[in-house]
């Protein structure tokens, strides 16, 4: 399974599925990851946390731990 986090600076995906359950899978939905989702990863942090993505028109900044729940192709 490939998740958010295993896709390398430059590369889009596409959310396959959005694993977890109750309030953290409703936050990571609410932050517009969701099904059919095109995504690119713009930059990671020197660190690795967080991820700094492309999605939806929007930047967004998410954590390595969220970004292990959602699946994609």
């Amino acid at each position: 399974m490939k998740t958010l986090r295993d896709v390398r600076v430059g590369e889009t995906c596409v959310v396959k599925r959005v694993h977890g359950e109750g309030p953290v899978r409703r936050r990571i939905m609410d932050m517009g990851i969701t099904k059919n989702v095109e995504i690119l990863v713009r930059k990671v942090a020197p660190m690795g946390d967080p991820l700094e993505l492309n999605i939806r028109g929007y930047e967004l900044s998410v954590r390595k731990a969220d970004a292990e729940m959602v699946e994609v192709l």
